[in-house]
């Protein structure tokens, strides 16, 4: 996806460096001892007024080595224990770097209890994981290395595998100025990888801020209609972002099997939430829920139009337009609504050459 930047966010980032080259992590940097190269986050105007500043730690600026080294470490198997699994295994890029799966599957067979997330935007956020139990992207990195359902591994061996490859020494010198390879490294690295990750070249962008008004389908267009006004989604899923980053409980059951939040709080007022998704590529990141109890939009659709039980402990207050109006839409509208949450993905950061294993 090189290229200049077009008016309307055509590309989903640019690498903006020292010489004004454009995005393309593909090619791993030089490796020399120079300061690491500069990235900042390029987005079209009307996008950066909507969405607001990125949330950049100034411990970890982004930089083209640091991104470059994050892809390479993001489809490293040696990360886990038997060298089967990378991040890339469960966070696939057809999928919005999501888990087709309902769940993923670790290194020994085990099965998770959550589907995995895509990794969307998440220059964004703060809390993650469907009970955003952490904060920031680091922190997000470090955890499934030593899941003992996931990796399984521990990070003396990581950083021992690591350590014994003379490229990666010399990579991790290019990006953070020393060869002696930590997980605090590791994981800094990887933020800046899944940092990069940013959509926001779909249709709905074309034509919401690019004023171009053959980009969406008639269908699409009454569908975020429908989404902005009647159906109140945009209270959680404003146009920009299509994420409050909030953790809210949606109605999805009345008798609680997973306590969300509130396992990781202990407060009685958080049982049931689970962090609010974005919208972005959702037509591929199937199946949806924390649990991946939906296996179709239309079923996600059919649960808010009659489906929300507003009897769930702690229902969020937005359910209640749900709760009051139990069947609000038209079998037509939610045709409607189905095309507009279509016309949310962006083909060219799911087949993006540069995001892709190098």
């Amino acid at each position: 996806m090189g290229g200049a930047v077009p008016p309307y966010g055509a590309l989903t980032l640019v690498l903006v460096v020292l010489m004004g080259c454009t995005r393309d992590v593909a090619v791993a940097p030089m490796i020399t001892d120079q300061d690491p190269t500069p990235v900042e986050l390029q987005l079209p105007a009307g996008v950066l007024a909507a969405v607001g500043d990125p949330l950049l730690p100034a411990d970890n600026p982004l930089t083209a080595q640091g991104i470059a080294l994050g892809r390479a470490l993001f489809y490293e198997k040696a990360l886990s224990d038997d060298l089967t699994l990378s991040c890339g295994s469960c966070h696939v890029q057809a999928n919005a770097f999501a888990d087709p799966r309902a769940f993923s599957e670790g290194t020994d067979g085990s099965i998770g209890t959550r589907n995995a997330m895509p990794l969307v935007n998440l220059a964004w956020s703060a809390k993650l994981f469907w009970d955003g139990r952490v904060q920031g992207l680091e922190a997000q990195a470090h955890d499934p290395v030593t899941n003992p359902v996931e990796m399984r591994n521990t990070w003396p061996v990581v950083e021992s595998r690591l350590n014994a490859d003379a490229t990666y020494r010399q990579r991790f010198r290019a990006a953070f100025g020393t060869e002696q390879i930590d997980s605090t490294l590791v994981t800094r690295a990887l933020a800046q990888f899944v940092r990069s990750l940013v959509s926001f070249d779909s249709p709905f962008d074309r034509y919401w801020y690019g004023g171009d008004s053959t980009a969406m389908s008639e269908e699409a267009q009454n569908g975020l209609s429908l989404f902005t006004s009647q159906g109140k989604c945009a209270g959680c899923h404003a146009p920009g972002l299509f994420t409050d980053h909030a953790l809210r409980n949606n109605g999805l059951d009345v008798v609680l099997s997973d306590a969300g939040f509130g396992a990781v709080t202990g407060d009685p007022a958080d049982m049931g939430k689970f962090k609010v998704p974005t919208l972005r590529n959702i037509a591929v990141t199937a199946p949806y829920m924390h649990d991946a109890r939906f296996a179709t939009l239309e079923q996600v659709l059919n649960h808010y139009n009659g489906g929300v039980h507003m009897a769930s402990p702690n229902v969020d207050l937005l359910m209640d337009f749900w709760g009051m109006n139990p069947t609000p839409f038209s079998a037509d509208e939610i045709n409607d609504l189905s095309a507009f949450l279509n016309a949310l993905t962006d083909a060219s950061f799911l087949t993006d050459p540069a995001l892709a294993q190098p």
